[in-house]
């Protein structure tokens, strides 16, 4: 069972994103909050797989609460839900460490492949976001491509296997089974590259195997 700590402003909202998770047997919404600062508390004492949050809330918005259970919650997983997709937000969502970024506006079966995602140790970014993160970094490729070339120096073949896997979006299970190895393994190998490489997510170490040329064509 994937358990999601939940939280937004709005009592409608909040209703219908809990429909839309109820329709999915494997997933419960254990607590809900409708503000950051209780949703900090609630993923505290609950430690939920997965924290869904808004970004624009009171006493504590849905970017400063990712920071927060960064730091006090590591092992649960960090999700943003939000009417906006600027760039702004995207950037400091990620650099928060937040696995996944779900528009409001999108599909709601995409609420359920993103939140799955999340929780089997994949990256989720919706459509429109992941254009958004892919054009972000497609100026002066040349110059990052060298950088990113230069970081994953530091890495051992096999964790640029498992790398290169990543990359393209699998999950631990995935991983594991592509290279023959077991899920608890493919854990300590994507901690180990994400010490090594500086980054703080699976979109980030993403990221610099994309400017790596690690995934081919």
């Amino acid at each position: 069972m994937i358990r999601v700590v939940l939280a937004d402003d709005e009592a409608m909202i909040r209703a219908g994103i809990r429909a839309i998770l109820a329709t999915d047997p494997g997933i419960e919404v254990v607590a809900e909050a409708g503000d950051g600062r209780a949703a900090v508390d609630l993923v505290r004492r609950h430690r939920p797989d997965i924290a869904l949050l808004d970004i624009r809330m009171p006493h504590l918005d849905g970017l400063a609460a990712a920071a927060e259970l960064r730091a006090a919650a590591p092992d649960v997983a960090v999700m943003m839900l939000t009417t906006f997709d600027e760039d702004e937000y995207v950037a400091r969502a990620l650099a928060e460490g937040a696995a996944g970024f779900l528009l409001k506006a999108a599909d709601p079966r995409e609420l359920i492949i993103g939140v799955r995602a999340v929780a089997d140790g994949a990256a989720y970014l919706s459509p429109r976001i992941a254009q958004k993160v892919i054009a972000r970094f497609d100026g002066g490729r040349l110059a990052r491509s060298r950088a990113a070339r230069q970081r994953i120096e530091r890495l051992t073949p096999r964790e640029r296997e498992v790398l290169a896997l990543v990359g393209h979006g699998r999950s631990n299970q995935e991983i594991g089974a592509a290279l023959f190895v077991s899920e608890g393994t493919v854990k300590a190998h994507v901690s180990a590259i994400m010490q090594r490489l500086g980054v703080n997510n699976r979109v980030q170490a993403a990221i610099v195997a994309y400017e790596a040329d690690l995934l081919g064509p």
